[in-house]
């Protein structure tokens, strides 16, 4: 007699579901690494490069770059790549101060504006209106202008110029969370309007204005450095990015004192921008 055997196929129990880990790109990758690398040349210069940025050696005119001297050397014998490796601190925290300056103040008139809403909102939007209607770079020269010429005062206009900008997305997010429904339960639970601001209004309220700054950090170097291209940040010897391009544009015969500062800078700024619309797509 056959006995024949069927066998079914048994279904393991399956645990609860998982959201699938998102993949980082390989380009946000890239740019976190090209970003983490300019934060250490300005954190530790010395530890990338030995060569003084400010001394150069009168016999080493004008070389291009090489295993020696990556950026070439400039009109006084100075090694290119050093100048931009230690001018990278004075541009960074430049843009950081700029940012932080537009956040606080933008992000507090938004906050106000979009949260007490009547004549405090009719006020403060008519001010931001005032400011977006003058173009932030000439703003930002008008400010340095009256600061005097340098680079921390260029980082001061470049974060008043912004001020309107984060100001009039606070007041937006602001509207938009003010008008949930655990704002409204929150405040006829008898919660004051301070708490409701700080523990629910703000937190939620500040995602976008986050995203925002870090596409403002690489807007800042660039006017950051425009500034110093025409002059209005520190003088000469100093090495920010902008001013190196200023100094390399007199020597025709030597191009790379321009690209080589412009390369790192647009680097810098394209990698802060890809980093920024991630995290837009991420939220």
């Amino acid at each position: 007699m056959t006995v024949s055997t069927v066998s079914g196929s048994a279904t393991a129990p399956r645990g609860p579901d998982r959201a699938p880990a998102r993949r980082v790109p390989a380009g946000v990758v890239l740019s976190f690494l090209v970003i983490a690398l300019v934060v250490a040349w300005s954190v530790a210069p010395g530890l990338f490069t030995a060569q003084d940025p400010v001394d150069g050696v009168p016999a080493d005119l004008f070389l291009p770059p090489s295993a020696e001297h990556l950026f070439g050397t400039d009109h006084l014998g100075r090694d290119l790549f050093s100048r931009v490796v230690h001018g990278t601190s004075s541009s960074v925290t430049s843009a950081l101060v700029a940012v932080a300056i537009g956040v606080l103040s933008g992000g507090l008139i938004g906050l106000l504006a979009g949260f007490l809403g009547g004549l405090v909102d009719v006020v403060l939007a008519r001010f931001v209106d005032v400011l977006l209607a003058i173009p932030s770079f000439l703003l930002a020269v008008v400010v340095v202008s009256a600061l005097g010429f340098q680079t921390i005062n260029a980082a001061i206009a470049t974060g008043i110029s912004a001020v309107a900008v984060f100001a009039r997305v606070m007041r937006s997010e602001v509207l938009k969370t003010r008008s949930a429904v655990y704002v409204e339960a929150a405040l006829l639970l008898g919660g004051s309007r301070t708490h409701v601001l700080l523990r629910h209004v703000l937190p939620n309220a500040s995602r976008s204005v986050l995203q925002l700054a870090v596409l403002h950090f690489g807007l800042s170097i660039l006017v950051i450095a425009g500034l110093a291209f025409l002059g209005y940040g520190d003088p000469p010897p100093a090495s920010d990015w902008g001013l190196l391009v200023a100094s390399g544009k007199d020597h025709p015969m030597a191009p790379w004192l321009v690209w080589a500062p412009a390369l790192v800078t647009i680097v810098t700024v394209l990698s802060v921008n890809r980093i920024s619309r991630w995290l837009r797509t991420t939220d």
